[in-house]
């Protein structure tokens, strides 16, 4: 009887200590590994290394030429390790870039190529479009199974006559609780005791719209004098976001926190999460700050499946005349800083409805484990 689990090669490319791995990590975290093994295909450039983590849960992680410098490098670096290490299971995480691992796979003998879909796109990004228009149906093609983070990415990614399978981008829901005294302990240690706090965690690339968020914190800050901005993450337009707003005077408002470990912490700290991205396949921080019970106001570009308590999100318009819908939500959730209901917290308790709709890691996660042991026996 053979008792070793099944290996599942998880392509991820680029690790920035968010996003997609963030997902795929807290699957491999909660996931029986002694029936299902993750192994990881990084890029060897990234700014954060995962393999200390990694094989301390048993797994291995190679690392190849980062696809945006050395696309034929990263190509034959998957299909010397799916040949070498004979995997049958490949999962890639790369929308629409898939076939350039997939493909790959597939030479080197993968018989179950899994594409997975994480994001959508927007009409703004002409160039980046006509990549993605070109590369999807590749993509597709080399794959033969399907899996996308909602209803939206996959009917953006697969069209909608083509089976796929929903996988939620699920949370550790406890992990994610309001914490009253870690609220306290990281207002002292940063020293916003007394300060109305607006946060965005996520990479600084242009998907995010940090711009947006830099030009309704410029009109927040001026008519709330407690307003206070914490940005969380790292990415390549970090240096021109932090330029912005020195030119705006508002640093002085600013708290900057880079890349973090403790992230489930920082949703107690906050009293508004604001994330008005141009597109999201889902969008993990919104299920998370349903989880932490923090008010988040979203972009409409945000698939509806993102919202779990509709006390807490609230989806708005991203135009120049929206800022002023933002700003009035701002200010109501402002007025009710206290988070009081009849004396008690509202915010001290897990959102039982994160449960119900299919974010809970630990349901999850089984699901997953059980498409993964049917896939080994193709």
């Amino acid at each position: 009887m053979n008792t070793e689990p099944i290996r599942v090669l998880q392509v991820i490319g680029i690790v920035a200590g968010g996003g997609v791995e963030s997902v795929v990590m807290n699957y491999y975290k909660h996931i029986d590994r002694s029936k299902v093994q993750f192994d990881f295909v990084v890029h060897d450039d990234n700014i954060v290394d995962i393999t200390d983590t990694v094989e301390s849960m048993g797994g291995k992680v190679y690392k190849v030429p980062s696809y945006s410098k050395n696309i034929f490098g990263f190509m034959q670096g998957i299909y010397h390790i799916v040949k070498e290490h004979k995997y049958n299971i490949v999962h890639c995480h790369m929308t629409t870039l898939g076939v350039f691992s997939l493909g790959p796979a597939w030479m080197a003998g993968a018989k179950v190529r899994i594409l997975h879909g994480h994001n959508t796109t927007v009409k703004s990004e002409t160039k980046r479009n006509i990549m993605k228009m070109v590369l999807r149906p590749l993509s597709v093609f080399v794959a033969n199974k399907y899996f996308a983070c909602s209803k939206v990415a996959a009917c953006w990614l697969y069209g909608s006559n083509k089976a796929s399978q929903i996988i939620n981008n699920a949370i550790d829901v406890e992990c994610f609780q309001y914490n009253e005294e870690m609220r306290e302990e990281l207002r002292s240690e940063l020293g916003l005791e007394d300060k109305f706090i607006i946060g965005h965690i996520g990479r600084f690339v242009y998907q995010k719209n940090h711009a947006y968020i830099i030009r309704l914190f410029h009109q927040v800050a001026q008519q709330l004098p407690s307003a206070h901005l914490v940005l969380v993450g790292d990415g390549p337009l970090r240096e021109s976001v932090l330029n912005e707003l020195k030119l705006l005077n508002l640093l002085e408002r600013v708290t900057y926190l880079g890349l973090r470990d403790d992230v489930h912490n920082l949703y107690s700290l906050l009293d508004v999460f604001y994330f008005p991205s141009w597109y999201e396949g889902l969008g993990v921080v919104a299920i998370e700050s349903q989880a932490a019970k923090l008010p988040i106001l979203m972009s409409n570009f945000v698939p509806d499946e993102a919202i779990i308590d509709p006390s807490l999100a609230k989806k708005i318009g991203i135009t120049d005349e929206d800022i002023a819908i933002w700003i009035n939500e701002t200010k109501r959730i402002y007025s009710n800083i206290n988070h009081l209901c009849n004396g008690v917290n509202s915010r001290i308790g897990i959102n039982n409805c994160i449960n119900t709709e299919g974010y809970n890691i630990q349901l999850e996660a089984k699901r997953l484990e059980e498409l993964y042991c049917e896939y080994s026996k193709i």
